[in-house]
């Protein structure tokens, strides 16, 4: 007999979120709320600027664009749903659909960072060979390549997470639909579940994160060995943004997910899991425009046609 059929199964969840915080609910709804319309008006203007303007219609800034897509949807997913509502019950089926686009947007991510690093990689280390190589085809291909395949392998983590059964307690220690507290509160083996999980990271985490790390490690390997510091400081700014998202993306998640539990923190991952879903995407956009005269100076003759066509309106 399963001993999972003579239990209530439950179907809603209660998201405490910063319990602490509470009586000061305003801050957080405060520092959130801005902080999520920051991330989108930052990364809706990079979309626009790279879709509008002819001289951003590289291979590089196709993928920032694509980037920039993600961080939009990225943010949705989590601080609206969670952060910004005042009501903390979401349903098994919510709570399910949450992790799944949650997993399938990091993951995207991570696949895109890499595929950016490559592109860098193509710039600096083959410079001769990168306008054959880096052909808007295979741009396509690998942008769709990392969307697609983060969307299907996250399908397959769904479902296998669909199969854990919840007879109680219903209270999820964090503020989104997060999969390690969800496996933490299952009545059923987890086991298959826990090798899945694993087994996910490795694709979707740890191969785009060392595909990243050797692209660097020989683009610092090509770098150190251009002769002059003018050179050397050309091509490093050629894709310095790119290495300070990388570092500000995979810094956090690492912080998050390998650091020690703490006695005086009742969950650490709760409150460093602000650090890669909230941080990364808000300071996306300005390490692009402040660290990239391409885009800066898209966004000085966007804003000057504006202003000629609305004084012309006038």
């Amino acid at each position: 007999a399963n001993p999972e059929k003579n239990q209530t199964r439950v179907t809603l969840f209660i998201l405490l979120g910063f319990q602490n915080l509470e009586h000061l609910w305003f801050l957080p709804f405060l520092a959130f709320l801005f902080t999520y319309i920051f991330t989108m008006t930052g990364n809706l203007l990079i979309f626009v600027l790279v879709v509008i303007d002819q001289h951003l219609h590289t291979p590089m800034y196709f993928f920032l664009c694509n980037l920039a897509c993600l961080e939009i949807c990225y943010s949705s997913t989590l601080m609206l749903a969670s952060l910004l509502t005042g009501d903390k019950s979401i349903s098994l089926q919510g709570c399910m659909t949450q992790l799944y686009f949650f997993g399938f947007l990091a993951s995207t991510e991570c696949c895109l960072l890499s595929v950016m690093s490559y592109d860098r990689f193509l710039a600096i280390c083959r410079p001769l060979h990168y306008a054959t190589s880096m052909k808007s085809r295979l741009c396509i291909q690998l942008a769709a390549g990392s969307w697609i395949s983060s969307m299907a392998l996250t399908s397959i983590y769904s479902v296998v997470m669909s199969t854990l059964w919840f007879c109680g307690p219903n209270e999820i220690d964090h503020f989104f639909c997060e999969s390690l507290p969800l496996i933490g509160l299952s009545c059923s083996d987890a086991t298959l579940v826990k090798y899945v999980s694993v087994f996910m990271a490795f694709i979707l985490t740890f191969l785009p994160f060392t595909l990243t790390v050797i692209s660097y490690a020989c683009i610092i390997n090509t770098i150190s060995r251009i002769p002059s510091s003018t050179g050397r400081q050309k091509a490093f700014s050629t894709c310095s943004s790119h290495l300070i998202v990388v570092s500000l993306f995979y810094g956090t998640l690492i912080i998050t997910y390998l650091m020690p539990e703490s006695k005086g923190m009742k969950n650490p991952s709760k409150i460093f899991s602000v650090l890669y879903t909230v941080i990364p995407p808000f300071c996306n956009p300005l390490i692009y425009s402040l660290r990239n005269r391409d885009v800066k100076e898209a966004l000085n003759k966007l804003l000057l046609t504006s202003i000629i066509l609305f004084f012309c309106q006038k």
